[in-house]
């Protein structure tokens, strides 16, 4: 699968690129954006497990989360990098010509990573817990069949365990960039500097958490940060809407950092709730399923309650969203300390 994940993620980004306009082929142009964006969804579903139980497979006793937590920092460079690039091209360009064509630019340079990823992947050998696993003879067929069938209670634990996680941070960048511009009177560029100040803290808060996970427990580091974002749901609407610069930086800042203390720790987490022999499909489809259930849906809901009741909804459907999350941890099974 490593070999494949990757190839596939940069080969579909790079084919955005390429691909027609609406004035060229009409309705088949957004036809194969969403078909590149598939592309790109099959093979990050796969690579997110893969990197994480390469990472945590592979560390030291007692540093399972600090090892576990390198994958999770992808998130906040990878927000540094486009929103910096996007940043960049609007300096140098005018809008016609970036609309025309210097969109297309990050995603032809997408295409040296497929050379790097390649030779990475040429690199990796199977982790010593799977290649015992391999010498036992414990190797699965069908992964996904064993753990839809043997490990469902996993599944559902780690599946809702992570859905505050999504849901918080797509209210964080998606949806607070939609209002602050339609809404709140901030320019596009001025409110995206702000988040990649924020993004700062999301960066700093991984490897603060996943530190605290490896002392009392991915179970308890989560359980923390899951009361976190309950407590900054309340406070979401007030502090959102303040009316000052500083008053929203400082609500990006504290959202973002939160966002970094429930990320640090939750793919030892994950890896942690399933045997060595379906581990990583366990661990792959959890935290996906997460995905969907809290990143697909929170941009919508939210502009939704924040149209009809008030940006305070969105709080309030956040701390929801954490008060299932922190029902499933508690349920989930007590090892995690």
């Amino acid at each position: 699968m490593a070999m494949v994940d990757r190839p596939m993620v940069n080969s579909a980004a790079t084919s955005v690129a390429l691909r027609p306009t609406y004035a060229s082929i009409g309705v088949l142009a957004p036809l194969l954006l969403a078909l590149c964006r598939f592309g790109q969804g099959l093979g990050l579903g796969g690579e997110w497990g893969g990197a994480v139980l390469l990472a945590t497979e592979n560390a030291p006793p007692g540093k399972h989360a600090w090892y576990g937590m390198f994958p999770q920092l992808g998130a906040p460079i990878g927000f540094l990098c486009s929103t910096g690039i996007f940043l960049l091209l609007t300096e140098v360009m005018d809008d016609a010509q970036f609309l025309a064509w210097g969109w297309r630019i990050p995603f032809l340079a997408s295409a040296a990573l497929v050379v790097v990823g390649l030779w990475v992947r040429l690199r990796i050998v199977e982790t010593p817990d799977f290649q015992r696993a391999i010498d036992r003879g414990e190797r699965v067929r069908l992964p996904m069949l064993v753990v839809l069938r043997a490990h469902p209670g996993a599944l559902l634990a780690g599946t809702f365990a992570l859905v505050a996680t999504f849901v918080l941070f797509y209210l964080m960048t998606v949806f607070t960039l939609g209002w602050a511009t339609t809404r709140l009177g901030y320019s596009r560029e001025q409110f995206l500097m702000m988040q990649m100040v924020a993004v700062l803290f999301f960066a700093a808060g991984i490897p603060v958490s996943a530190l605290y996970a490896d002392r009392r427990g991915r179970r308890m580091a989560m359980i923390v940060a899951t009361l976190a974002i309950i407590v900054f749901g309340l406070a979401y609407g007030p502090l959102f809407s303040s009316g000052s610069t500083a008053g929203v930086l400082l609500f990006l800042v504290v959202g973002m950092a939160i966002t970094g203390l429930t990320y640090g720790p939750c793919g030892a987490f994950l890896a942690e709730m399933f045997p060595t022999a379906v581990r990583y499909t366990g661990a792959s489809l959890a935290f996906n399923l997460a995905g969907i259930l809290g990143a697909s849906l929170a941009p919508y809901v939210a502009t939704l309650l924040a149209g009809k009741h008030g940006v305070a909804y969105v709080g309030y459907y956040l701390s929801a969203a954490a008060l299932l999350t922190l029902i499933a941890l508690l349920l989930s099974p007590r090892k995690q300390d």
